[in-house]
This record gives structure tokens, C-alpha cells and sequence, in this order.
């Protein structure tokens, strides 16, 4: 009797899952709409054209880039989310999603429960950049000076609850200085007005700093991870500087509206880790700060977890008001 219902309740599984396998197989069947959630220019979105021609090669069907900033995020993320889940559209999104229930309380989906998560596309850490106008080559001189001009220096971020913003408030827990937060809508106008001088510095993350860093036209005064990067070897990381105990890393991530079937997931981080290890990608993801990762979809969920768990414990100490 109970092998009959063992082999029963294994039939009626096989059952439930047959739709979500013809389904898987015919998929792609049309074009896959990649949507990035911040403005062209910044991390996400250049990793995103990165990834876009193999992708679509691999796939056997374009994959259109989608720019839908806005609301540190959100609004591309809540498209996705209810979106059909289908595969046919995704979300690329950064660090600042693990963010998403401190910084947004009304949010209008759960961004653990309503996206489904398929894989951490790759990590790098963040560069502590300033205008070249800033008087201090060092970490050890830029802290000086923040402590003897206090309140005169301002920071730029994509956002409140983005990694730009939740760094630079551990440096300042970290170093006992204070440094005026000032929000922007995507890395590339925060950049803009970075360079231009508006704001005097920024944690940006070690691609998008690099070409920047190489023109002169920022200075590079620490990187957050915990050792240095190849694309950065005479940037000493924030720990060597003095403070061993700083430690962060930005990353770019993958993810589908909940009820996408496992096997489209499952192929889509097949292909990407297939992508992002390719010896001519990786090297290039390498020489801009980046370190392809290609999680799988349970450990990308695993680090949503542990990050949105981090950065909650600093927004309560530190008594962060986030909307």
C-alpha cells in the first residue's frame, strides 16, 4: 500500500510538472526583455551590454536592453515582478535590492517572494574616489581633512539604500567623520556631477571608476574589497589603510518573475556562468575591477538574505532614515 502511494503521489508530481517543462523547451520563443533598472551609463547597465550579444547567441533570440531607472530601482523591479512569468522578460539589478524593505516600506511587491533570483552575474568591490580638486592623496590625508573641515564635504550616491550610500555611512561609522549624502537617479549622472565637481566624492564601484581613474579626471584614494584588484594594484584596499575591520564588494545579479519554471532558470544560469568564464570576458570583466561569479540560484538567494541581514543591523545602528 504504501509503495502504490509513493508511486501515486510521484505520478501526480510528474503531472504538475509537465507544463512547466513543455514550456521550458520551447523557451525562448520571442525576444527576452532585459530589463535594467537604473539609467544607461551606470554598473548594471554596462555589464548588461556586456553579457547582451552571447546572451542572445546563445539563446537563439535578441535580448533587448530595457533602461527603466528610477526610485533607486524599484520601478524596473516592480515591472518584472509582475510581469508573465514566462522568461521572456528579466530584471538585472544591483546591490541596492537587498535594500529594497529598509528603503521602501510600502514597496508595492516583496523583492524576496515576487522575483525569483537566478544567479549573482559578478562582484567587484567599490573605489573610494575623489575630485581631483579634493587636497589629499591618501586615505589617511582625505580622513584628516573630512575631520578638521567637518560638514563641508558632500558624498553622491544612486540612491538612499544603495551600496554608494551604505558604504560611505560604515566609513563614516568607521573613521568618526561626517560627509553630506547626496542622492542621484543612475551611477552616470552621479559621475557626471562627481567629475564636474558638484560633489567630491564618491564610493564607486572599481569598473565604472576605472576609466575615470585612468583620464585623471578622478582620484583614487582606496578600494573596499579585501585584497586589491588587478585593475587597481597601487590602490590600497580601506583594511591596509588602517581600518582592517571594512570590507565590501557591489555585485550585479540576475532575476525572473516568480513562477518562472526551474528549467528556464536553470538554463539561464547555465548559459551566463558558460558567458562570464569565457577567457576573453573574464579578462576584460577583470581589467575593469570585475570578477565574474555566476552563483547558483540558491546561492544568489543565499547572499540576498545575508546582505539584506548586514546592512539592516547598520541602518538600525546608525539610525538611517532611508526614505
Amino acid at each position: 500500500m504504501i509503495r502504490k502511494a509513493l508511486k501515486l503521489a510521484a505520478a501526480g508530481a510528474l503531472l504538475l510538472m509537465l507544463p512547466a517543462l513543455a514550456q521550458a523547451q520551447s523557451w525562448p520563443s520571442k525576444p527576452i526583455r532585459l530589463i535594467v533598472a537604473f539609467p544607461a551609463g551606470g554598473l548594471v547597465d554596462t555589464v548588461a551590454r556586456q553579457l547582451q550579444p552571447s546572451l542572445q547567441q546563445a539563446l537563439g533570440q535578441p535580448v533587448v536592453i530595457d533602461n527603466r531607472g528610477g526610485a533607486g530601482g524599484t520601478i524596473g523591479s516592480a515591472e518584472v515582478a509582475r510581469s508573465e512569468p514566462d522568461g521572456h522578460t528579466l530584471l538585472m539589478i544591483f546591490d541596492s535590492y537587498a535594500t529594497y524593505p529598509l528603503v521602501f516600506p510600502k514597496l508595492s511587491f516583496d523583492s524576496l517572494k515576487d522575483l525569483k533570483p537566478v544567479t549573482q552575474i559578478a562582484s567587484n568591490p567599490l573605489v573610494l574616489v575623489v575630485n581631483p580638486r579634493v587636497q589629499a592623496n591618501d586615505l589617511k590625508a582625505f580622513v584628516a581633512l573630512l575631520k578638521a573641515q567637518p560638514d563641508k564635504f558632500n558624498y553622491a550616491s544612486v540612491g538612499a539604500g544603495s551600496s554608494n550610500h551604505l558604504t560611505a555611512e560604515l566609513f563614516q561609522e568607521a573613521t568618526g567623520t561626517t560627509i553630506t549624502h547626496v542622492p542621484y537617479r543612475g551611477g552616470g549622472p552621479a559621475q557626471q556631477d562627481l567629475v564636474g565637481g558638484q560633489v567630491q566624492m564618491m564610493f564607486l564601484s572599481a569598473s565604472l571608476a576605472h576609466p575615470h581613474v585612468k583620464a585623471g579626471a578622478l582620484r583614487a584614494l582606496a578600494q573596499t574589497g579585501a585584497e586589491r584588484v588587478p585593475a587597481y594594484p597601487d590602490t590600497p584596499t580601506v583594511a591596509e589603510s588602517g581600518y582592517p575591520d571594512f570590507t565590501v564588494n557591489s555585485w550585479v545579479g540576475l532575476l525572473a518573475p516568480a513562477g518562472t519554471p526551474q528549467p528556464i532558470i536553470d538554463r539561464l544560469h547555465a548559459e551566463i556562468r558558460k558567458i562570464v568564464t569565457e577567457p576573453a570576458l573574464a579578462a576584460r570583466l577583470q581589467e575593469q575591477g570585475l570578477t565574474g561569479v555566476a552563483s547558483t540560484p540558491n546561492q544568489f538567494a543565499s547572499t540576498l538574505r545575508t546582505e539584506q541581514g548586514k546592512w539592516t543591523r547598520l541602518v538600525t545602528q546608525r539610525k538611517l532614515k532611508l526614505d
